[in-house]
């Protein structure tokens, strides 16, 4: 992305006692060698220069309005002010900081449906400190769903994708129990996701005939009836109306077998039928370059695969190759939906 007059993208804060705030500090560090597109970051402008200087980072930091991030992104680190001030510690996870951790996020999807910023990009948080402070959301895509419902609609149904140049996968049923899953998976459920992936592989990744590989919920995806039935009743269903479609979907395959190097070649992107079978194979093959795509929302949002890591917060070791990453996949996206 050129830096010209096109759009930022924004940045949420994150939980600001996670390493969110020190990887946003590193990327903006790192800007010139990663080629990063201008971002600006909505937080405290105060609480990010304190952890800039416990860190020993000179990083200049400047409140402004979306509108001037390009202008000032070259010599400092735009920031769109918090209307509250941030004081935990890195490091220290505090309850008291989820008003200004929603806050952020809502200022920077509302900066998005103004036509300030080009694509989000949010920091990890953590949802436990949220619920004690009132939060009704299952978790953060939920509440970026909600926030991007027009008025007297339902919100969008928001797919998680983890996309790496290596991989991407979906994980069918997200944060639910183990236990829960059988349940939870319905054949209107997998063709739902399975057209949202489709649709926005081909607008926003360009690839005209996304390929999808459905994994099986059971060993040896059912072995015929014999190690569990939804595969046979509930997911092989769902891959021959894609398939009616036009969507070119597979499936159901054994998860053991769909993740090497080989079959990767066979699909743009494995639909999991759970949280786990998606994110094991990603995270082992690609832990620091994997990125956590939203698909099926009004706009790009893209976030640093992986968690607030506050037992290493405020040390200065968080690596940013995610949240680089990230960046570089949001401008991408947002490139290609302009």
């Amino acid at each position: 992305m050129t830096r010209g007059d096109k759009a930022p993208l924004v940045v949420t804060q994150g939980d600001p006692a996670g390493i969110g705030p020190e990887l946003t500090l590193r990327a903006w560090l790192l800007r010139r060698e990663a080629d990063l597109p201008p971002f600006a970051v909505v937080a405290d402008p105060a609480h990010l220069d304190a952890l800039a200087r416990a860190l020993g980072w000179s990083v200049s930091i400047q409140a402004v309005d979306i509108a001037e991030t390009s202008a000032v992104f070259d010599r400092a680190l735009p920031v769109v002010a918090l209307p509250q001030s941030v004081e935990t510690r890195a490091g220290v996870p505090d309850a008291a900081s989820a008003p200004a951790t929603i806050a952020s996020i809502e200022t920077a999807v509302a900066l998005i449906r103004a036509g300030g910023a080009a694509a989000l990009v949010t920091n990890p948080i953590a949802k436990h400190l949220l619920y004690r402070a009132g939060f009704l959301h299952p978790g953060h895509t939920e509440f970026l769903a909600s926030l991007a419902a027009e008025p007297d609609s339902d919100a969008p149904h928001p797919v998680m994708m983890l996309w790496s140049e290596t991989m991407a996968v979906v994980p069918v049923t997200v944060h639910i129990p183990l236990q829960a899953v059988p349940a939870g998976l319905t054949t209107d459920l997998i063709v739902k996701t399975g057209r949202i992936v489709a649709r926005d592989l081909r607008t926003r990744f360009g690839i005209t005939d996304p390929r999808l590989a459905l994994a099986g919920l059971n060993p040896h995806a059912g072995e015929g009836g014999a190690l569990g039935h939804e595969d046979d009743a509930v997911i092989a269903p769902a891959v021959e109306i894609l398939r009616r479609e036009g969507i070119a979907a597979a499936g159901p395959y054994p998860a053991d077998t769909l993740f090497h190097a080989r079959a990767r070649c066979r699909y743009d992107v494995a639909l999991a039928m759970y949280h786990d079978q998606a994110l094991i194979p990603i995270k082992t093959i690609a832990f620091d370059e994997a990125v956590n795509v939203t698909l099926g929302l009004p706009f790009v949002r893209t976030s640093p695969d992986h968690g607030t890591a506050f037992d290493i917060a405020g040390r200065g070791i968080a690596r940013p190759d995610s949240l680089i990453a990230a960046l570089r996949l949001a401008a991408r996206l947002a490139a290609s939906a302009s």
